[in-house]
């Protein structure tokens, strides 16, 4: 349909814009996710008023159609679906020894084949890539630093770098002493570090239900025990849960995400934050937050940290620039509160230190402000893929099947219909040249079974629609 306005006609102007955006989306011109032109963009291609095309979203935004998102403009909503989140799973009634590392060796091992549509690998920083930046930074890293560049770092990390974490934590109202910022080689590391402060072999790790499977290959590596707390998918972990799981069980410490979860994507608010760290602080339990997706959320506004509500010291945080901005680059860190010299220890122990001339300019990506701006267009992009994806999931998987809502983050979480296997759609979806996550990765105890995760956090293309449709066929199989 041509974009033209006929003014003989005896239908308003507004009402034919209106017209011709829903005949785009009836056409999959405009598909769930996508940015519509803006004001003044379509006001001078159809030769009409501002206040007519503003008429006509407004309009639109109030049929459901089309959303306005602040500082973004206005985007093509999803359709409407009857389908529902996930169901919530039973509180285990035991801990349980955790046994996936050769389920995981087999995903890892997909991801890398050559050919194969990566939809097992979480890795959301692809939709809007910062490399070219980085990369321009780090030239004029190496002609300043010069053969300082590629020596050894600080073993707690780079200074100016630290200094910037602790600038981007007080803006959501946290304090932080650049000499509690560990630097470490990635967030799995940040994640080890802080278990070993608080935990031993043999000992009770409660987390989510359904959790990230490198928390449990972690907890299974350093022989402990994994007690699994609902997850709700709006809210996150179910505090009553973690309340009667701490009674029964004499639970060491937790790892919860902070605040978008994985896989999941579920949001906790500051009030959950707040409860779940006064409960445990009560009983003295650490609390280890993984916050590697805080920065994607699809809210109006960032998530807190459960640092702002310890009163005792036991909330260790984690997180790193790997989803959001240089998965290579290996950065991460940890808040270690009152366990700073044991956590120092155990870096100096695993790896002495983490690559200086990464750490010097992943410092002046933030301070620049490109970091800011790259997020602002990533979360744009993921918001749109995660509707483009959910809209397909909805045509060509089985009927019944419950998709997840992620207030953030990078994946999707589906639970099949009854008589889907995941782990078998892993293996027959890898014979299409296609890799996903089977859903018996994130529980010790086979909660999930017939759930599989799926990225949309990568670049979008007809192969990626073409590999849905695909993998929608073999769950109707």
């Amino acid at each position: 349909m041509s974009l033209t306005i006929q003014r003989d006609k005896n239908e308003f102007l507004y009402q034919q814009v209106i017209s011709m955006i829903r005949h785009m989306e009836s056409a999959s011109t405009l598909r769930p996710g996508d940015r519509l032109p803006s004001l003044r963009q379509l006001s001078e291609k159809l030769s009409i008023s501002i206040p007519t095309v503003k008429q006509a979203y407004g309009e639109l935004e109030r049929q459901g159609l089309i959303e306005a998102r602040p500082k973004s403009g206005y985007f093509l909503k999803p359709s409407r679906y009857d389908a529902k989140q996930p169901k919530r799973v039973s509180l285990s009634q035991q801990p349980e020894n955790v046994s996936r590392q050769s389920l995981i060796e087999k995903v890892f091992d997909a991801i890398q084949q050559d050919g194969v549509m990566p939809l097992g690998v979480a890795n959301p920083s692809a939709v809007h890539s910062s490399d070219k930046a980085l990369a321009r930074i780090m030239r004029q890293v190496i002609s300043k630093a010069g053969s300082r560049a590629i020596a050894y770092g600080p073993m707690d990390g780079y200074e100016p770098l630290k200094r910037q974490l602790a600038i981007r934590y007080l803006e959501l109202g946290l304090q932080v002493d650049p000499h509690e910022v560990l630097v470490t080689n990635g967030a799995q590391e940040a994640l080890s570090i802080a278990l070993q402060c608080v935990a031993q072999a043999g000992d009770i790790i409660a987390v989510e239900s359904p959790t990230y499977f490198g928390v449990l290959e972690l907890i299974e590596s350093l022989g402990m025990m994994a007690l699994e707390i609902p997850l709700c998918p709006e809210e996150g972990v179910w505090v009553s849960d973690l309340a009667s799981a701490i009674e029964e069980h004499e639970v060491k410490a937790c790892i919860f995400s902070a605040s978008i979860s994985n896989p999941l994507g579920s949001f906790m608010s500051n009030e959950t934050q707040k409860e779940i760290v006064e409960l445990l602080e009560s009983k003295n339990i650490p609390m280890i937050e993984d916050d590697v997706y805080g920065d994607l959320y699809f809210t109006e506004r960032r998530g807190g940290s459960a640092q702002l509500f310890s009163k005792k010291g036991l909330v260790l945080s984690c997180s790193s620039f790997s989803k959001t901005a240089a998965p290579g680059y290996r950065i991460g860190w940890l808040l270690t509160n009152r366990f700073a010299d044991k956590a120092r220890r155990l870096k100096r122990a695993y790896s002495c230190s983490t690559s200086l001339l990464n750490q010097w300019t992943l410092s002046e990506f933030i301070s620049s402000g490109e970091y800011e701006r790259n997020m602002r267009s990533l979360r744009q992009g993921l918001r749109r893929n995660k509707d483009r994806m959910t809209a397909l999931v909805h045509r060509y998987f089985p009927p019944g099947t419950r998709v997840s809502e992620p207030q953030g983050g990078g994946v999707l979480w589906l639970e099949l219909p009854k008589g889907n296997d995941s782990e078998e759609i892993f293996y027959r979806a890898l014979e299409h040249n296609i890799s996903i996550c089977p859903g018996s990765l994130f529980s010790p105890s086979d909660k999930f079974s017939r759930c599989i995760r799926i990225s949309f956090g990568i670049p979008w293309s007809g192969k990626v629609e073409n590999s849905l449709q695909q993998l929608g066929a073999l769950c109707h199989k």
